[in-house]
């Protein structure tokens, strides 16, 4: 499997559409299995579902800007889900024969990275839904109470891209945003369940975080160390308008 540790924080929109071309990419057999890990921009990844009701979505996506996170359509499901760079994002590309395989078994190893890396700076975390979380989902990694990540799939012809975020620092920031922006969608939810990995370990960095999931990705993955290619980030440009909308 390739690691691109490729990054645009000032234009996450960009960042969104290399994984899509990567997706688009590993589908047609252009390339293989891909890793992405990174810390990325402020962003404000909202879902299909969100995107239903336009103005409920734009007042949102204003809502958003309003606390400097750059609004985008993402390319898995559930609700809005905002990060910065005190995040971490792990998106795992991989070829499928078919579009519903292994679906279960993707989401059961993306949260196993997450629990596992967790455990090795100090938290005990659990998979499940917490009552009143934001971006609800059976998925969703937590501890001490509060949501430190989710995980969100979507597949095309011939691959699938599993994506993780987790939040580390910046906990506060996050919550502010999620307030307005459910708001503004007119979704139901527990602040409190928001918050990052630094509110329950306060030594803990966002690199430290990144270098810890690398390490446990690498060790369930043969990891060969990758750079960008021009050629996706061409494809990467043609995709951006699938989620600036």
């Amino acid at each position: 499997m390739e690691l691109l540790r490729a990054r645009h924080p000032d234009d996450p929109v960009l960042d969104a559409a290399i994984t899509h071309a990567l997706l688009r990419q590993v589908g047609a057999g252009e390339k293989p299995a891909t890793a992405r890990v990174f810390r990325p921009g402020p962003t404000m990844a909202f879902g299909r579902l969100d995107a239903l009701d336009g103005e409920t979505y734009d007042n949102a996506r204003v809502a958003a800007r309003a606390h400097g996170f750059v609004p985008l359509l993402r390319l898995g499901g559930g609700h809005a889900a905002g990060y910065d760079e005190g995040a971490v994002l792990v998106e795992v590309v991989t070829p499928v024969k078919t579009i519903a395989e292994g679906i279960p078994a993707r989401f059961a190893s993306a949260t196993a990275l997450l629990v596992e890396s967790l455990a090795a700076v100090g938290i005990a975390a659990r998979v499940g839904e917490l009552p009143g979380e934001y971006c609800a989902g059976d998925w969703s990694v937590n501890a001490a109470g509060v949501k430190l990540a989710g995980t969100a799939q979507r597949s095309i012809r011939g691959a699938s891209l599993v994506t993780a975020m987790l939040i580390v620092e910046h906990g506060a920031r996050l919550r502010a945003a999620l307030v307005d922006v459910y708001a503004a969608l007119g979704i139901a939810w527990r602040p409190s369940t928001a918050a990052g990995a630094a509110d329950i370990v306060r030594t803990l960095t966002a690199a430290d975080a990144e270098r810890t999931l690398v390490a446990t990705l690498a060790a369930h993955e043969r990891l060969t160390a990758t750079t960008l290619d021009p050629a996706t980030v061409a494809l990467a440009q043609t995709l951006r308008s699938a989620h600036e909308r």
